[in-house]
Protein backbone atom coordinates (compact mmCIF):
# COMPACT_ATOMS: atom_id res chain seq x y z
CA UNK A 1 0.00 0.00 0.00
CA UNK A 2 1.45 3.58 -1.19
CA UNK A 3 1.49 6.14 1.81
CA UNK A 4 0.63 9.45 0.25
CA UNK A 5 2.43 11.27 3.63
CA UNK A 6 5.74 10.49 1.56
CA UNK A 7 7.46 13.11 -0.17
CA UNK A 8 10.28 13.55 -2.39
CA UNK A 9 12.66 15.48 -0.21
CA UNK A 10 14.56 16.84 -3.19
CA UNK A 11 16.28 20.60 -2.42
CA UNK A 12 16.66 22.27 -5.56
CA UNK A 13 18.95 25.43 -4.56
CA UNK A 14 19.51 28.58 -5.99
CA UNK A 15 21.38 31.17 -4.20
CA UNK A 16 22.28 34.40 -5.71
CA UNK A 17 23.69 36.13 -2.56
CA UNK A 18 24.81 35.03 1.40
CA UNK A 19 22.26 35.82 3.16
CA UNK A 20 19.57 34.43 6.04
CA UNK A 21 15.29 34.76 6.00
CA UNK A 22 13.48 33.46 8.26
CA UNK A 23 13.21 29.92 6.98
CA UNK A 24 15.54 28.74 5.20
CA UNK A 25 19.72 28.79 7.04
CA UNK A 26 22.17 29.56 4.53
CA UNK A 27 25.73 28.95 6.90
CA UNK A 28 27.80 32.03 5.26
CA UNK A 29 31.10 30.45 5.09
CA UNK A 30 29.93 27.64 3.15
CA UNK A 31 27.01 28.59 1.81
CA UNK A 32 25.53 25.35 2.60
CA UNK A 33 21.58 25.86 2.45
CA UNK A 34 20.50 24.16 5.80
CA UNK A 35 16.94 22.41 6.22
CA UNK A 36 14.16 24.19 7.44
CA UNK A 37 13.67 22.77 11.32
CA UNK A 38 10.41 21.50 12.19
CA UNK A 39 8.96 23.68 14.95
CA UNK A 40 6.05 21.82 16.50
CA UNK A 41 6.00 18.18 16.13
CA UNK A 42 2.31 18.01 16.90
CA UNK A 43 1.62 20.55 13.80
CA UNK A 44 3.46 17.51 11.48
CA UNK A 45 1.23 14.60 13.15
CA UNK A 46 -2.06 17.13 12.46
CA UNK A 47 -1.52 17.68 8.88
CA UNK A 48 -0.46 14.04 8.54
CA UNK A 49 -3.31 12.28 10.24
CA UNK A 50 -5.88 14.66 8.40
CA UNK A 51 -4.56 14.10 4.91
CA UNK A 52 -4.38 10.16 5.10
CA UNK A 53 -7.88 10.44 6.91
CA UNK A 54 -9.99 13.02 6.80
CA UNK A 55 -13.37 12.42 4.18
CA UNK A 56 -12.74 15.65 2.58
CA UNK A 57 -8.62 15.73 2.19
CA UNK A 58 -8.84 15.71 -1.96
CA UNK A 59 -11.30 19.13 -1.62
CA UNK A 60 -8.84 21.12 0.74
CA UNK A 61 -5.98 22.67 -1.16
CA UNK A 62 -3.68 22.92 2.15
CA UNK A 63 -4.14 19.37 2.44
CA UNK A 64 -3.07 17.96 -1.31
CA UNK A 65 -0.77 15.24 -1.89
CA UNK A 66 1.61 17.46 -4.09
CA UNK A 67 0.77 20.54 -1.97
CA UNK A 68 4.40 21.09 -1.07
CA UNK A 69 7.34 21.18 -3.76
CA UNK A 70 9.79 19.79 -0.89
CA UNK A 71 10.63 19.48 3.20
CA UNK A 72 11.94 22.86 3.61
CA UNK A 73 8.13 24.08 1.84
CA UNK A 74 6.82 21.65 3.84
CA UNK A 75 7.79 22.35 7.07
CA UNK A 76 8.11 26.46 6.49
CA UNK A 77 4.15 25.91 6.41
CA UNK A 78 3.53 24.16 9.66
CA UNK A 79 5.45 27.10 11.15
CA UNK A 80 3.62 29.09 9.88
CA UNK A 81 0.39 27.99 12.41
CA UNK A 82 2.02 28.64 16.34
CA UNK A 83 -0.92 25.62 17.38
CA UNK A 84 -1.98 22.49 16.17
CA UNK A 85 -5.55 24.47 16.94
CA UNK A 86 -4.84 26.83 14.45
CA UNK A 87 -3.76 24.42 11.63
CA UNK A 88 -6.72 22.35 12.32
CA UNK A 89 -8.94 25.07 11.80
CA UNK A 90 -7.74 26.02 8.43
CA UNK A 91 -7.33 22.00 7.55
CA UNK A 92 -10.84 21.66 7.59
CA UNK A 93 -13.68 21.79 4.82
CA UNK A 94 -16.32 24.26 4.88
CA UNK A 95 -18.50 21.08 4.66
CA UNK A 96 -17.41 20.14 7.91
CA UNK A 97 -19.60 21.34 11.59
CA UNK A 98 -18.30 18.25 13.89
CA UNK A 99 -14.51 17.37 13.12
CA UNK A 100 -12.54 18.29 16.40
CA UNK A 101 -9.14 18.49 18.17
CA UNK A 102 -7.92 18.36 22.00
CA UNK A 103 -4.75 19.07 23.27
CA UNK A 104 -5.60 16.01 25.51
CA UNK A 105 -6.73 12.63 24.43
CA UNK A 106 -7.30 11.67 28.05
CA UNK A 107 -10.28 14.36 28.11
CA UNK A 108 -11.28 12.80 24.90
CA UNK A 109 -11.81 9.45 25.78
CA UNK A 110 -13.89 9.96 29.05
CA UNK A 111 -15.90 11.89 27.15
CA UNK A 112 -16.24 9.21 24.39
CA UNK A 113 -16.84 6.50 27.60
CA UNK A 114 -19.34 8.90 29.19
CA UNK A 115 -17.21 10.46 31.62
CA UNK A 116 -17.02 14.57 31.79
CA UNK A 117 -17.11 17.41 34.11
CA UNK A 118 -20.75 18.64 34.60
CA UNK A 119 -22.89 20.55 37.66
CA UNK A 120 -25.92 18.49 36.78
CA UNK A 121 -28.11 20.24 35.11
CA UNK A 122 -28.97 19.54 31.49
CA UNK A 123 -30.63 22.27 29.52
CA UNK A 124 -31.66 23.37 26.31
CA UNK A 125 -30.80 27.47 25.34
CA UNK A 126 -33.64 28.45 23.47
CA UNK A 127 -35.36 32.28 22.91
CA UNK A 128 -37.49 33.71 25.69
CA UNK A 129 -41.36 34.13 24.39
CA UNK A 130 -40.78 38.24 23.89
CA UNK A 131 -37.96 36.83 21.08
CA UNK A 132 -34.91 39.27 20.37
CA UNK A 133 -31.39 37.95 21.01
CA UNK A 134 -31.93 36.61 24.85
CA UNK A 135 -31.75 33.24 25.68
CA UNK A 136 -33.03 31.70 28.40
CA UNK A 137 -31.80 27.86 29.57
CA UNK A 138 -35.06 25.53 30.11
CA UNK A 139 -33.78 22.55 32.37
CA UNK A 140 -34.63 19.29 30.86
CA UNK A 141 -33.56 16.58 33.49
CA UNK A 142 -30.96 16.83 36.31
CA UNK A 143 -28.37 13.97 36.56
CA UNK A 144 -27.95 11.91 39.63
CA UNK A 145 -25.26 11.80 42.61
CA UNK A 146 -24.68 15.98 40.69
CA UNK A 147 -24.59 19.14 43.12
CA UNK A 148 -27.48 20.32 41.34
CA UNK A 149 -29.33 17.10 42.40
CA UNK A 150 -28.85 18.38 46.11
CA UNK A 151 -29.99 21.88 44.85
CA UNK A 152 -33.77 21.42 44.15
CA UNK A 153 -33.25 22.36 40.70
CA UNK A 154 -36.18 20.36 38.17
CA UNK A 155 -37.28 19.55 35.27
CA UNK A 156 -39.27 22.66 33.41
CA UNK A 157 -37.30 25.29 35.47
CA UNK A 158 -36.02 28.68 33.23
CA UNK A 159 -33.14 30.31 33.73
CA UNK A 160 -32.17 33.88 31.85
CA UNK A 161 -28.43 34.89 33.28
CA UNK A 162 -25.22 33.69 34.82
CA UNK A 163 -24.21 35.17 37.83
CA UNK A 164 -26.35 38.52 37.10
CA UNK A 165 -26.03 38.62 33.32
CA UNK A 166 -28.55 38.11 31.20
CA UNK A 167 -27.68 35.45 28.73
CA UNK A 168 -27.86 36.15 24.74
CA UNK A 169 -26.84 34.99 21.31
CA UNK A 170 -26.72 36.30 17.45
CA UNK A 171 -27.45 33.60 15.16
CA UNK A 172 -27.28 33.77 11.25
CA UNK A 173 -30.23 32.74 9.09
CA UNK A 174 -29.08 28.71 9.33
CA UNK A 175 -29.27 29.26 13.01
CA UNK A 176 -25.32 28.99 13.58
CA UNK A 177 -24.50 31.39 16.72
CA UNK A 178 -22.34 34.28 15.28
CA UNK A 179 -21.74 36.17 18.35
CA UNK A 180 -22.92 35.11 22.69
CA UNK A 181 -21.81 35.46 25.56
CA UNK A 182 -22.70 31.65 26.37
CA UNK A 183 -19.31 31.02 27.84
CA UNK A 184 -20.69 32.00 31.00
CA UNK A 185 -21.91 28.52 31.25
CA UNK A 186 -18.43 27.36 31.10
CA UNK A 187 -16.73 27.99 34.42
CA UNK A 188 -16.26 25.24 37.23
CA UNK A 189 -18.85 27.28 39.37
CA UNK A 190 -21.14 30.07 38.22
CA UNK A 191 -24.72 30.80 40.16
CA UNK A 192 -27.84 30.80 37.49
CA UNK A 193 -30.72 33.37 37.91
CA UNK A 194 -33.71 31.97 37.12
CA UNK A 195 -37.01 33.07 36.06
CA UNK A 196 -40.51 31.94 35.48
CA UNK A 197 -42.84 32.18 32.12
CA UNK A 198 -45.82 34.82 32.86
CA UNK A 199 -49.37 33.95 32.16
CA UNK A 200 -48.60 36.76 29.38
CA UNK A 201 -45.93 35.06 27.96
CA UNK A 202 -43.17 37.04 29.48
CA UNK A 203 -39.60 36.01 31.39
CA UNK A 204 -39.89 37.91 34.81
CA UNK A 205 -37.43 37.18 37.30
CA UNK A 206 -38.27 35.19 40.19
CA UNK A 207 -35.14 36.00 42.39
CA UNK A 208 -33.75 32.25 42.97
CA UNK A 209 -30.48 31.96 42.32
CA UNK A 210 -28.61 29.01 42.79
CA UNK A 211 -25.10 28.47 42.63
CA UNK A 212 -23.69 25.51 41.29
CA UNK A 213 -20.09 23.37 40.49
CA UNK A 214 -19.12 21.03 38.01
CA UNK A 215 -17.30 17.76 38.64
CA UNK A 216 -16.52 14.66 37.01
CA UNK A 217 -19.29 12.23 36.87
CA UNK A 218 -20.31 9.31 34.60
CA UNK A 219 -23.34 9.54 33.83
CA UNK A 220 -25.95 6.80 33.31
CA UNK A 221 -27.53 6.90 29.42
CA UNK A 222 -30.18 4.75 30.60
CA UNK A 223 -32.75 7.75 32.63
CA UNK A 224 -35.75 6.21 32.37
CA UNK A 225 -37.04 1.98 31.51
CA UNK A 226 -40.20 1.65 32.30
CA UNK A 227 -43.22 -0.59 31.12
CA UNK A 228 -46.49 1.24 31.03
CA UNK A 229 -50.01 -0.21 30.45
CA UNK A 230 -52.52 1.60 28.33
CA UNK A 231 -56.27 1.08 27.07
CA UNK A 232 -54.54 -2.99 27.59
CA UNK A 233 -51.55 -2.34 25.59
CA UNK A 234 -47.70 -3.48 27.07
CA UNK A 235 -45.76 -0.30 26.36
CA UNK A 236 -42.03 -0.65 27.05
CA UNK A 237 -40.36 2.85 27.63
CA UNK A 238 -36.71 3.56 27.48
CA UNK A 239 -35.15 7.18 27.65
CA UNK A 240 -31.44 6.70 26.59
CA UNK A 241 -29.57 9.82 26.36
CA UNK A 242 -25.75 8.64 24.61
CA UNK A 243 -23.91 5.63 22.96
CA UNK A 244 -20.88 5.64 25.25
CA UNK A 245 -18.48 2.98 24.63
CA UNK A 246 -18.76 -0.09 27.21
CA UNK A 247 -22.71 0.82 27.86
CA UNK A 248 -23.83 -2.19 25.97
CA UNK A 249 -24.44 -4.60 28.86
CA UNK A 250 -26.42 -2.17 31.19
CA UNK A 251 -28.82 -1.18 27.71
CA UNK A 252 -29.50 -5.25 27.00
CA UNK A 253 -30.44 -5.82 30.38
CA UNK A 254 -32.49 -2.95 30.00
CA UNK A 255 -34.34 -4.30 27.30
CA UNK A 256 -34.42 -7.58 28.51
CA UNK A 257 -36.51 -6.55 31.54
CA UNK A 258 -38.75 -4.77 28.64
CA UNK A 259 -38.76 -8.38 27.60
CA UNK A 260 -39.84 -10.09 30.07
CA UNK A 261 -42.62 -7.79 30.92
CA UNK A 262 -44.00 -9.04 27.86
CA UNK A 263 -44.69 -5.47 26.18
CA UNK A 264 -46.56 -5.49 22.65
CA UNK A 265 -44.90 -2.15 21.63
CA UNK A 266 -41.67 -0.08 22.32
CA UNK A 267 -41.09 3.63 22.65
CA UNK A 268 -37.56 4.61 22.01
CA UNK A 269 -36.79 8.21 23.81
CA UNK A 270 -33.73 9.21 21.56
CA UNK A 271 -34.64 13.34 21.77
CA UNK A 272 -31.85 14.63 23.74
CA UNK A 273 -29.58 11.98 22.69
CA UNK A 274 -26.38 13.31 20.79
CA UNK A 275 -25.16 9.74 19.83
CA UNK A 276 -21.83 8.21 20.14
CA UNK A 277 -20.79 4.73 19.56
CA UNK A 278 -21.54 3.28 16.13
CA UNK A 279 -21.10 -0.22 17.75
CA UNK A 280 -23.67 0.42 20.30
CA UNK A 281 -26.26 1.59 17.90
CA UNK A 282 -25.68 -1.37 16.09
CA UNK A 283 -26.63 -3.43 18.96
CA UNK A 284 -29.74 -1.00 19.82
CA UNK A 285 -30.76 -2.40 16.52
CA UNK A 286 -30.49 -5.99 16.85
CA UNK A 287 -32.11 -5.29 20.70
CA UNK A 288 -35.20 -3.74 19.35
CA UNK A 289 -35.53 -6.43 16.69
CA UNK A 290 -34.09 -10.23 16.26
CA UNK A 291 -35.68 -11.74 12.97
CA UNK A 292 -32.43 -9.83 10.63
CA UNK A 293 -29.41 -11.32 12.40
CA UNK A 294 -26.52 -11.52 10.25
CA UNK A 295 -28.23 -9.26 7.39
CA UNK A 296 -26.73 -6.59 6.40
CA UNK A 297 -28.05 -3.03 8.72
CA UNK A 298 -25.27 -0.34 7.02
CA UNK A 299 -22.02 0.51 5.69
CA UNK A 300 -19.34 2.67 6.29
CA UNK A 301 -17.87 4.97 3.17
CA UNK A 302 -14.50 6.33 3.94
CA UNK A 303 -12.31 8.66 1.62
CA UNK A 304 -10.64 7.14 -1.42
CA UNK A 305 -6.89 5.96 0.50
CA UNK A 306 -8.89 4.18 3.00
CA UNK A 307 -12.51 2.82 1.78
CA UNK A 308 -10.74 -0.68 0.12
CA UNK A 309 -9.25 -1.22 3.41
CA UNK A 310 -11.62 0.40 6.09
CA UNK A 311 -14.93 0.80 4.38
CA UNK A 312 -16.95 -1.69 6.29
CA UNK A 313 -19.87 -2.73 6.81
CA UNK A 314 -22.21 -3.69 9.96
CA UNK A 315 -25.01 -6.32 10.36
CA UNK A 316 -27.69 -7.27 12.89
CA UNK A 317 -26.06 -9.24 15.56
CA UNK A 318 -27.38 -11.69 18.17
CA UNK A 319 -24.24 -11.05 20.77
CA UNK A 320 -22.16 -9.05 22.83
CA UNK A 321 -19.23 -10.29 22.78
CA UNK A 322 -19.99 -13.54 24.51
CA UNK A 323 -23.52 -12.01 25.91
CA UNK A 324 -26.63 -13.03 24.05
CA UNK A 325 -28.54 -9.90 23.06
CA UNK A 326 -32.16 -9.58 24.33
CA UNK A 327 -34.24 -9.43 21.00
CA UNK A 328 -37.61 -7.77 20.89
CA UNK A 329 -38.51 -9.13 17.28
CA UNK A 330 -40.65 -6.17 16.66
CA UNK A 331 -41.84 -4.73 13.41
CA UNK A 332 -42.27 -0.98 14.32
CA UNK A 333 -40.66 1.05 16.83
CA UNK A 334 -41.90 4.61 18.23
CA UNK A 335 -38.66 6.59 18.77
CA UNK A 336 -39.27 10.20 19.96
CA UNK A 337 -36.51 12.53 18.27
CA UNK A 338 -35.88 16.34 18.26
CA UNK A 339 -33.78 18.58 16.89
CA UNK A 340 -31.36 17.81 19.35
CA UNK A 341 -31.12 14.45 18.38
CA UNK A 342 -28.14 13.26 16.38
CA UNK A 343 -25.46 11.16 15.23
CA UNK A 344 -25.93 7.18 16.70
CA UNK A 345 -29.10 8.22 17.76
CA UNK A 346 -30.17 8.84 13.83
CA UNK A 347 -28.16 5.66 12.89
CA UNK A 348 -30.83 3.65 14.61
CA UNK A 349 -33.75 5.90 12.80
CA UNK A 350 -32.25 5.62 9.55
CA UNK A 351 -30.68 1.99 9.56
CA UNK A 352 -33.65 0.10 11.24
CA UNK A 353 -36.26 1.95 8.08
CA UNK A 354 -35.40 -0.57 5.59
CA UNK A 355 -36.75 -3.02 7.64
CA UNK A 356 -39.13 -2.16 10.12
CA UNK A 357 -41.87 0.69 10.99
CA UNK A 358 -40.09 3.89 12.35
CA UNK A 359 -42.34 6.06 13.61
CA UNK A 360 -40.58 9.30 13.83
CA UNK A 361 -42.44 11.20 16.30
CA UNK A 362 -40.91 15.10 17.53
CA UNK A 363 -39.18 16.92 15.62
CA UNK A 364 -36.59 17.39 12.60
CA UNK A 365 -33.06 15.51 14.06
CA UNK A 366 -29.70 17.51 13.21
CA UNK A 367 -28.45 15.68 10.58
CA UNK A 368 -24.65 13.90 11.81
CA UNK A 369 -24.77 11.43 9.11
CA UNK A 370 -21.02 11.14 9.13
CA UNK A 371 -18.73 8.72 11.38
CA UNK A 372 -15.15 9.21 12.69
CA UNK A 373 -12.22 8.14 14.13
CA UNK A 374 -9.45 9.12 17.55
CA UNK A 375 -6.38 9.78 16.03
CA UNK A 376 -3.12 10.08 17.95
CA UNK A 377 0.36 10.80 16.81
CA UNK A 378 1.75 6.91 16.63
CA UNK A 379 3.06 6.83 13.04
CA UNK A 380 4.73 3.17 12.76
CA UNK A 381 1.39 1.64 14.37
CA UNK A 382 1.00 -1.74 12.10
CA UNK A 383 -2.27 -3.80 12.32
CA UNK A 384 -1.98 -7.35 12.86
CA UNK A 385 -4.07 -10.27 12.31
CA UNK A 386 -3.42 -14.11 11.94
CA UNK A 387 -3.88 -15.05 8.01
CA UNK A 388 -3.39 -11.89 7.06
CA UNK A 389 -0.27 -9.64 5.87
CA UNK A 390 0.63 -7.16 8.63
CA UNK A 391 -1.62 -3.67 7.97
CA UNK A 392 0.32 -0.02 8.22
CA UNK A 393 -2.31 1.83 10.16
CA UNK A 394 -0.97 4.87 11.45
CA UNK A 395 -2.61 7.50 14.09
CA UNK A 396 -5.86 5.14 14.42
CA UNK A 397 -6.76 4.77 17.88
CA UNK A 398 -7.76 1.00 17.66
CA UNK A 399 -9.44 -1.03 20.64
CA UNK A 400 -8.73 -4.61 21.88
CA UNK A 401 -4.89 -5.58 22.64
CA UNK A 402 -3.65 -2.57 21.00
CA UNK A 403 -1.83 0.19 22.86
CA UNK A 404 -2.25 2.97 20.57
CA UNK A 405 -2.10 5.61 23.05
CA UNK A 406 1.18 3.94 24.99
CA UNK A 407 3.05 4.13 21.72
CA UNK A 408 2.33 7.33 20.77
CA UNK A 409 4.45 10.66 20.62
CA UNK A 410 5.55 11.08 24.34
CA UNK A 411 6.13 14.54 23.28
CA UNK A 412 2.44 16.06 23.16
CA UNK A 413 -1.02 14.57 23.76
CA UNK A 414 -2.73 15.72 21.08
CA UNK A 415 -5.68 14.25 19.17
CA UNK A 416 -8.16 14.43 16.53
CA UNK A 417 -11.09 13.48 16.42
CA UNK A 418 -11.71 14.02 12.13
CA UNK A 419 -14.94 13.15 10.29
CA UNK A 420 -13.25 10.03 8.13
CA UNK A 421 -16.76 8.79 6.29
CA UNK A 422 -19.86 9.11 5.65
CA UNK A 423 -22.59 6.15 7.33
CA UNK A 424 -25.61 4.79 4.54
CA UNK A 425 -28.51 2.25 6.04
CA UNK A 426 -28.72 -0.88 3.72
CA UNK A 427 -30.65 0.96 1.26
CA UNK A 428 -28.09 3.06 0.96
CA UNK A 429 -29.20 5.96 1.59
CA UNK A 430 -27.28 8.79 4.54
CA UNK A 431 -27.73 11.88 2.76
CA UNK A 432 -29.56 14.00 5.45
CA UNK A 433 -27.51 16.21 6.37
CA UNK A 434 -30.87 18.50 6.57
CA UNK A 435 -32.01 16.22 9.49
CA UNK A 436 -34.18 13.23 9.66
CA UNK A 437 -38.26 14.70 9.42
CA UNK A 438 -40.45 13.43 11.71
CA UNK A 439 -43.81 11.36 10.81
CA UNK A 440 -45.62 13.35 13.69
CA UNK A 441 -43.83 16.96 14.36
CA UNK A 442 -44.56 17.72 17.75
CA UNK A 443 -42.08 20.23 19.86
CA UNK A 444 -41.34 21.16 23.71
CA UNK A 445 -42.94 23.88 24.82
CA UNK A 446 -42.12 26.44 27.92
CA UNK A 447 -44.43 25.55 30.88
CA UNK A 448 -45.57 22.59 29.32
CA UNK A 449 -42.71 19.63 29.64
CA UNK A 450 -44.00 17.38 32.01
CA UNK A 451 -42.15 14.41 33.58
CA UNK A 452 -40.45 12.23 31.36
CA UNK A 453 -41.55 8.50 31.03
CA UNK A 454 -44.76 9.59 32.70
CA UNK A 455 -48.35 10.04 30.82
CA UNK A 456 -48.88 13.98 30.49
CA UNK A 457 -45.97 14.36 28.89
CA UNK A 458 -46.63 15.56 25.31
CA UNK A 459 -44.37 13.77 23.20
CA UNK A 460 -44.56 9.92 25.34
CA UNK A 461 -48.53 11.27 25.16
CA UNK A 462 -48.30 11.06 21.46
CA UNK A 463 -46.39 8.18 20.71
CA UNK A 464 -49.41 6.61 22.91
CA UNK A 465 -51.89 7.97 21.24
CA UNK A 466 -50.48 6.90 17.87
CA UNK A 467 -50.26 3.05 19.95
CA UNK A 468 -53.73 2.95 20.67
CA UNK A 469 -55.62 5.33 18.80
CA UNK A 470 -56.92 7.02 21.53
CA UNK A 471 -56.46 11.15 21.01
CA UNK A 472 -54.33 12.49 23.41
CA UNK A 473 -54.65 15.74 25.08
CA UNK A 474 -50.85 16.73 23.21
CA UNK A 475 -52.59 16.48 19.48
CA UNK A 476 -55.40 19.04 20.99
CA UNK A 477 -53.62 21.46 22.80
CA UNK A 478 -52.78 24.94 20.47
CA UNK A 479 -49.02 26.03 21.24
CA UNK A 480 -48.17 29.62 20.50
CA UNK A 481 -45.03 29.66 18.31
CA UNK A 482 -43.15 31.92 20.88
CA UNK A 483 -43.38 29.34 23.45
CA UNK A 484 -42.14 26.23 21.24
CA UNK A 485 -38.48 24.96 21.99
CA UNK A 486 -36.39 25.81 19.12
CA UNK A 487 -32.94 24.80 20.12
CA UNK A 488 -30.03 27.66 20.32
CA UNK A 489 -27.66 25.20 21.79
CA UNK A 490 -27.63 23.05 25.26
CA UNK A 491 -25.67 20.86 27.15
CA UNK A 492 -25.71 17.71 24.88
CA UNK A 493 -23.98 19.83 22.20
CA UNK A 494 -21.92 21.67 24.68
CA UNK A 495 -20.19 18.51 25.81
CA UNK A 496 -16.56 18.54 24.57
CA UNK A 497 -15.81 16.69 21.30
CA UNK A 498 -18.76 15.19 20.80
CA UNK A 499 -20.63 15.16 17.51
CA UNK A 500 -20.04 11.70 15.10
CA UNK A 501 -20.73 8.54 15.12
CA UNK A 502 -17.73 7.40 16.83
CA UNK A 503 -16.32 4.34 15.62
CA UNK A 504 -13.81 2.94 18.14
CA UNK A 505 -13.34 -0.25 16.84
CA UNK A 506 -12.04 -0.67 13.19
CA UNK A 507 -13.77 -3.41 10.55
CA UNK A 508 -10.15 -4.15 8.37
CA UNK A 509 -11.45 -5.80 4.89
Amino acid sequence: MKNSLFFLFTIILFISSCKKNDDVVIDEETEEVKDVVLGNEANDFTWKAMNSYYLWQDEVIELGDDRFADKNDYHKFLNGFNSPIALFQTLKSPKDRFSAIVDDYDLLFNVLSGVYTTNGIDFVLTRPPEGGNKVVGVVRYVINDSDAATKNVNRGDVFYAVNGVELFAETDIDGNITSSNLDLLDPETFTLNFAEISENNETVPNDVNIELTKAEITEDPILVSKTLEVSGIKIGYIMYNSFPFDSDIALNEAIGVLKSENIDELVLDLRYNGGGSGQTAQRLCSMITGQFTNELLGRDMWNAKWNNILGSQDFFVDTIDETPINHLNLDKVYIIATDDTASASEYVLNNLAPYIDVIHIGDVTVGKNQLSVSLVDNPGQVYKEEGRQDLPLPYIVLGGEYKTVENSNSKHKYALQPIVGQAQNADGFGEFTDGLQPDFLLQESLGNLGQLGEQGEPLLDLAIEKITGVTSKASKSYVPDNMKIKTISSSTRMKPYGGTIHKGFIGIN
